[in-house]
């Protein structure tokens, strides 16, 4: 029944495929149960938000079984129109909507408080991710505590110190609105620069960003968690994301979070700012931890990067 503590009797340690409503529509999650799981007793729950443009299998696939085995519950799902979870009825795939995925993620820690063996809940977001763990934060007190890996929650000073940029990705994004209006037809573009098929020489060389390289060993046609090593992910998206992407709800806020806070990240990732802006405006009892070893993308996937995280994660969520 609506309300009452929804039954475990199907969850067993390891990974669970769960659904949850959002949106009027269910979102496909995968729930990681720690080793030795047992609905009698309680655990810390922590729900995961993702790098743009990911789906669940990529990092949320990694940090998830890690966290368990801290024995923490760990929810990674599709947000709306990603990944396994449908779209709104006359919408399209490959759409991550900012202000959506916020809402997703209130739905997300609905879903975790309806069960019997969840205690608190936390958020962990990596990316995008970190603003998104943010953003939702500011007025969703029911997550207790929130950590950030490479997170991007001070957008502005990455997103916008080139204002002409801006202005093109938003023209951009602005006429793929009104064409897919217009047509009634998704208008998919690479958001990267990077598409499925591209080899990394013809990636690096035909972007600028000194990120190309370490962006398509993850997410390029041969990367470790690109289209071909994970079939329900593709590096196009649909046009008219940018026009919320832009928008950095987290940022703005950040002064009022109560939340205790951890910000990890490397010095030397070129999105380190969105990190160290975002620190500057926090109010609340957080802690920053630095790592020069590694960089932006390392933490998606390098195993020593990964324990490096998790690790200080998940002291910091049982601290």
């Amino acid at each position: 029944e609506r309300g009452k503590k929804m039954s475990s009797r199907t969850l067993t340690a390891g990974d669970n495929k769960v659904t949850f409503k959002s949106f009027g529509v269910d979102l496909i999650g995968n729930l990681h149960l720690p080793e030795g799981f047992d609905e009698n007793k309680k655990y810390k729950a922590i729900v995961g938000a993702s790098p743009f443009p990911q789906v669940k299998e990529q990092v949320l696939g990694t940090y998830g079984p890690e966290m368990a085995k801290r024995g923490f519950v760990f929810l990674g799902f599709d947000y709306l129109g990603m990944g396994d979870s449908p779209a709104l009825p006359g919408e399209f795939k490959q759409s991550r909507y900012m202000f959506r995925l916020i809402e997703n993620t209130w739905d997300a820690v609905s879903y975790l408080g309806t069960l019997s063996f969840v205690d608190e809940i936390y958020g962990m977001g990596v990316c995008q991710g970190g603003s998104i763990i943010a953003s939702a934060s500011v007025t969703d007190h029911r997550i207790k505590k929130i950590a950030m890996v490479s997170g991007m929650m001070a957008a502005d000073g990455f997103q916008w110190s080139d204002r002409d940029a801006a202005n093109r990705l938003i023209a951009a994004s602005n006429a793929s609105k009104q064409k897919m209006f217009e047509t009634g037809e998704p208008d998919y573009v690479a958001p990267f620069g990077l598409d499925d098929n591209q080899s990394r020489e013809e990636h690096t060389e035909l972007v600028a960003s000194p990120m190309a390289g370490e962006t398509y060993d993850y997410y390029g046609r041969d990367g470790v968690k690109g289209p071909q090593a994970v079939k329900n992910y593709t590096n196009m998206h649909i046009g008219d994301q940018a026009m919320e992407s832009l928008i950095s709800i987290g940022e703005a806020y950040a002064d009022k979070i109560v939340q205790p806070s951890l910000i990890l990240y490397s010095k030397s990732a070129w999105t380190s700012v969105c990190s160290t802006q975002f620190v500057e405006k926090l109010t609340s009892e957080h802690k920053v931890l630095t790592f020069d070893e590694f960089g932006h993308v390392d933490f998606y996937y390098k195993p020593d990067a990964v324990k490096a995280a998790t690790d200080a994660v998940a002291e910091f969520f049982n601290e």
